[in-house]
């Protein structure tokens, strides 16, 4: 049993620690916040860094990961999302999730909740290996898919999947801030069992008269509210007055397609919002592609096969940074020394030099250089 003069509290050798760290860091060549982290891994000055408080499994296809983020997180508004960074294999990977809690949070932690996608690569990974005390790298929010400032008198949410995510957010701020319009919640899932916070939206359908909560499942035939995929009969039946409502729309995209398809045909682009996060359709062939795409940091060379410059430099054998592979989190901006670009998304073209592009939405029209 050793005494206690041979006992070293925690508290001291932190204090030990550190001291010994800012004495190295006199004479490396490392700055001092490089020794703190070791005794703080949520220490910065400028990055966004959370750790892991709660991991739980919603669905059998899902993680929820409660985060601590620190000083340097300045909050979000509810809808938007965030670039969450882990590190696999000794390569940091980037993806992006929405918050699912509400902007007014209490504690000021945040929710993320995770699809697991099984042909994927950061949510299988936190599926398996988030536990409490892991930390990650966040951005600052991002996304004009929010709120507005005043509300809405009528708000219709309409979700599919994992899109719940943003909209849900969106609910629980409002209930939560005691929002006295008229809510309508459309979501859509395969089964009852897919429905991520199944438990809770039964929770705020008892609780609060102004909202109203229909449940569309796409396979099973029983239960829930409705049952197949999106159509003009649906939106009717969950919101008979949709025309006067804001409508806040994610999902997958034969959802977003099908939603988009009836407002625009009504002329009610103008009061629909969208958060996109599935890849889109391309507009461009790739059957005429040539030239050689070159990336001069690591003096890679290939054969342009017409796909974008992110999906070659994969096959490539490089590991770009990206995030959502859809044009919208900036992750995968580098510079094109020279060449002509595409935009598959519009087809719009770039001849410009020394200028930035998204890698995972512009191809290479004939010869290309990327710094990469």
């Amino acid at each position: 049993m050793p005494t206690k003069t041979h006992v070293l509290t925690s508290s001291r050798l932190a204090r030990r620690v550190l001291s010994s760290s800012l004495m190295k860091a006199a004479t490396t060549p490392h700055g001092v916040g490089r020794y703190v982290e070791m005794i703080d891994p949520l220490w910065s000055d400028t990055e966004v860094r959370a750790v892991v408080t709660e991991v739980v499994a919603k669905t059998s296809d899902s993680v929820t990961l409660t985060l601590r983020p620190n000083r340097n997180w300045k909050g979000f508004r509810a809808g938007q999302f965030v670039r969450l960074s882990v590190e696999i294999d000794g390569i940091r990977r980037t993806r992006c999730y929405s918050p699912a809690n509400s902007q007014f949070r209490r504690d000021g932690h945040l929710e993320l909740t995770v699809k697991v996608d099984p042909n994927g690569l950061v949510s299988p990974f936190l599926q398996a290996n988030a536990k409490p005390g892991l930390v990650v790298q966040l951005s600052q929010a991002q996304g004009e898919f929010y709120l507005p400032l005043p509300h809405p008198r009528s708000i219709l949410l309409i979700s599919g999947g994992s899109g719940i995510t943003p909209v849900m957010s969106m609910l629980r701020t409002l209930t939560e801030k005691a929002y006295i319009g008229k809510i309508t919640f459309l979501h859509y899932a395969f089964t009852e069992g897919d429905v991520i916070y199944r438990a809770e939206l039964d929770a705020i359908k008892a609780k609060y008269e102004g909202v109203r909560i229909i449940r569309a499942y796409t396979v099973q035939n029983t239960g829930g509210e409705l049952h197949g995929f999106f159509c003009k009969e649906h939106l009717v039946a969950a919101d008979q007055h949709y025309a006067e409502a804001e409508t806040y729309l994610c999902g997958p995209m034969p959802l977003m397609d099908s939603v988009r398809e009836i407002y625009e045909a009504e002329g009610l682009s103008g009061k629909l919002h969208l958060e996109q996060f599935a890849a889109p359709i391309r507009s461009v062939s790739t059957e005429d592609a040539e030239g050689t795409l070159a990336f001069s940091t690591t003096g890679t060379s290939v054969e342009n096969t017409g796909r974008t410059i992110l999906e070659q430099a994969e096959d490539a054998g490089l590991n770009p940074e990206y995030g959502c592979r859809i044009g919208i989190c900036f992750s995968c901006v580098r510079k094109k020394d020279s060449g002509t670009t595409r935009n598959v998304l519009t087809g719009d073209l770039c001849s410009d030099n020394d200028i930035n592009i998204k890698l995972c939405v512009n191809a290479p029209v004939g010869d290309v250089s990327i710094d990469l």
